[in-house]
């Protein structure tokens, strides 16, 4: 839930559409800023909308910045991390259209993703029922399955979002760090390759 990767979400669907059938995009959710509790400053409003002026430069995606008028917004970005998880259990195929739909609703359409109302109208158009939404947003093994995958991007050297890794030999190997359009992204996958 970084505005770098709402940018760079429309990349990675490309490439998986031009890869089709040679390449499996996996989703990890990295944990920008989980577990927030205080609302957003005005230093950080004012850094935020600095930074989403320049993703809107660069990639021309729609941006509403009505959310720095809400003194009360707290960015917490594992609400939505966990939505995500819920639709990788229950349609995982649908992981990366789902991310894009939530990029959306936030960066776009201004919604509230700490709300899990939200996130379960977001995710309805994809046949999740509400019901099982909540029954599995609340349940505490998806809650820890969440806490451990940004445990996981730590570990594998995740300090920029977004980042892209492709599966080598020796684990998760870093092919890009930080946002960067789809002929760049696709030399180095292809550049990679060679090497292997």
């Amino acid at each position: 839930m970084c505005a770098w990767c709402y940018g760079f979400t429309h990349v990675i669907r490309r490439l998986r559409a031009l890869w089709h059938g040679r390449l499996t995009v996996e989703v990890i959710a990295g944990g920008l800023n989980p577990y927030a509790q205080e609302p957003i400053t005005r230093e950080e409003k004012e850094r935020l909308a600095v930074s989403w002026h320049r993703v809107q430069e660069r990639t021309s995606l729609p941006f509403n910045y009505g959310l720095f008028l809400n003194r009360e917004f707290v960015y917490n970005t594992e609400p939505a991390a966990r939505a995500l998880h819920v639709v990788r259990r229950l349609r995982p195929a649908l992981s990366l259209e789902v991310l894009r739909a939530l990029h959306s609703a936030f960066y776009a359409d201004g919604l509230n993703l700490t709300d899990p109302l939200v996130l379960a109208q977001v995710i309805r158009p994809f046949g999740i029922k509400e019901n099982l939404f909540f029954t599995l947003f609340e349940a505490e093994d998806l809650i820890e399955e969440t806490e451990k995958e940004f445990e996981f991007a730590q570990m594998i050297g995740v300090t920029n979002f977004p980042s892209v890794f492709v599966e080598g030999g020796m684990g998760p190997e870093l092919l890009v760090k930080g946002f960067c359009q789809l002929d760049e992204l696709e030399g180095r996958l292809l550049q990679h390759l060679e090497m292997v």
